[in-house]
């Protein structure tokens, strides 16, 4: 009896300082020359996995108790018992893919669309939200609540340079006093304080477009010093201002002036005048990096952006003050003979009326026409039927201005991760993550599997200092995905938006099962995040 609790004792250690040492069980068990046997919750056996590290696939198998991955090898000879065996024979395993850029904070806290299955379906089980600058001002609030409710994905929350802009200078285009920016301070220091992960600004949006660079600098500075990121939607990628490399640079600017990594937001060269520039921004980025600025990015695998006609086709000066001061602006004879020529532009700048295509599934009379194809309806110019119906009210709209060449440019650089700037309307909501394996990987053999599954999961765990996720390794929460190479593949199209993807067999949250046999459960095992939170302890 002695020797045998010894024995016991002896295995509890081994398990123990197997998991802390993020040591697979087996190997352990190797070195000790003992044979334990685990007890697991669930085991997914016989599959190949890719580890989210950009290491080559292995064979082998998973096992996880209560919210962990309490193991990972050959479960026959490591003698891992599991009260549930899932069969993985011919399917891949991987870490569940976060997204670092989604428009989520109203679908999550909606009771009808709380379960984010768009996303759980791409295989996507944590997202970040709160980006381009427009979050909530009360982070802890909408944390919180999201508990109290459910969520089918893990989210993590970004704090809105615009929306403080706005709380504390409206939508004006003036500079703040040295008052209104230790205002504008403590709205980002609060908010870090409550978990946010760190500030998104939408520069190329009104008000961030207001701001000057100084400005944000003095905001980032308030984040950086809680630990967080810089994530931007940059304020230009054309030609509309200071160009997409000067966007590039100011950028860097702002990570090496308020000493924060920054992270540009679906970076693309969007419209003609900047086709090929991506080549010079690879090089401005790699360069930063270099020099010790940490730089990085994310990209959808589309080649038409997504965004609303006011803000594709009006100049921001045209909407300082707000929606009533833009009206008012339409109907000003003389300030609309200004706006229509800086609109025709502009359009010019999207490859013109038949580059936008309506994608609002709000308004039926526009939805799935082009500009041009309204404008011929309406018998008056394309920017003049645009600004008809911007003064019933904006919608959305794909704009088709990107190369594939620049796309794919972007795609292979080791910096970049994948996002989808999920809205409605666009696809990439529904698709972005399969389609970028389907088309990237297996079709087109772009990159590699295990690149496109760390620029998915790792990467953007990395960036985001999210702890504990984005590999499989032992300790790590469970979040696990579980798909068929054969099948993964996105579904929507632009004219049907909400499809959803297939070839996810299994998609695990939190070591909760939430697609299983390819379908949504109803599950909400997500966890609202927060940052500089300590990590719930292992069960």
């Amino acid at each position: 009896m002695i020797r045998k609790a010894i024995v016991a004792v002896l295995l509890c250690a081994l398990v123990v300082c197997a998991s802390a040492a993020n040591v697979p069980f087996s190997q352990a068990r190797k070195k000790s020359g003992v044979a334990p046997k685990l007890q697991v919750d669930l085991l997914i056996r016989g599959g190949k996995v890719v580890d989210g590290s950009g290491s080559k696939p292995l064979a082998e198998d998973v096992g996880i108790r209560g919210d962990r991955i309490v193991f990972i090898g050959n479960a026959a000879k490591s003698g891992v018992r599991a009260a549930r065996t899932i069969d993985a024979a011919g399917l891949l395993v991987a870490p569940g893919f976060i997204d670092p850029h989604t428009h989520t904070i109203e679908d999550l806290s909606d009771a009808r669309r709380k379960s984010n299955e768009n996303y759980l379906m791409q295989g996507v089980t944590t997202v970040i939200t709160g980006n381009d600058g427009a979050s909530v001002l009360s982070v802890a609030g909408t944390l919180e609540k999201w508990e109290r409710q459910g969520i089918g994905t893990n989210a993590a929350l970004l704090t809105g340079h615009g929306t403080i802009r706005g709380q504390v200078l409206g939508s004006s285009d003036a500079q703040p006093t040295a008052e209104q920016l230790e205002s504008m301070k403590s709205f980002v220091a609060r908010a870090m304080d409550e978990g946010a992960f760190g500030i998104s600004t939408g520069l190329y949006y009104a008000p961030g477009s207001y701001a000057k660079t100084e400005e944000v600098i003095e905001l980032s500075k308030v984040a950086a010093a809680r630990g967080g990121v810089y994530d931007t939607h940059m304020r230009d990628e054309n030609s509309y201002n200071i160009g997409l490399l000067g966007s590039i640079k100011e950028t860097i600017r702002i990570g090496r002036e308020a000493r924060i990594p920054v992270h540009i937001s679906h970076i693309k060269a969007l419209g003609t005048e900047v086709w090929g520039q991506s080549a010079e921004a690879i090089r401005l980025i790699k360069q930063a990096r270099d020099e010790g600025v940490e730089v990085t990015a994310n990209q959808y695998p589309y080649d038409a952006s997504g965004t609303s006609l006011v803000s594709t086709l009006i100049p921001r000066w045209a909407e300082v003050g707000g929606r009533a001061e833009l009206l008012k602006r339409i109907d000003d004879t003389a300030i609309r003979t200004r706006l229509l020529a800086e609109m025709e532009v502009n359009l010019k700048r999207r490859n013109g009326a038949e580059a936008l295509l309506f994608t609002s599934t709000r308004n039926k009379e526009l939805w799935g026409k082009t500009l041009g194809a309204v404008a011929r309806e309406r018998n008056k110019p394309p920017v003049e039927a645009a600004l008809d119906i911007i003064k019933i009210g904006d919608v959305s709209v794909a704009s088709f201005n990107m190369s594939e060449p620049d796309i794919e440019n972007f795609m292979v650089q080791s910096f970049v991760m994948t996002g989808s700037d999920g809205s409605s309307g666009h696809p990439r909501k529904y698709g972005t993550f399969p389609r970028k394996l389907r088309e990237y990987v297996y079709k087109r053999k772009l990159i590699t599997l295990p690149f496109a599954i760390r620029a998915s999961s790792a990467l953007t765990a990395a960036t985001f200092r999210i702890p504990e996720r984005g590999l499989l390794r032992v300790g790590y929460f469970a979040d696990v995905i579980v798909f068929d190479e054969q099948t993964i593949a996105d579904r929507a199209t632009y004219r049907e938006p909400e499809l959803l993807s297939t070839g996810m067999r299994y998609v695990f949250v939190n070591g909760k099962p939430a697609v299983e046999d390819g379908k949504y459960n109803g599950a909400l095992a997500g966890r609202a995040l927060r940052k500089n939170q300590p990590p719930s302890p292992a069960h």
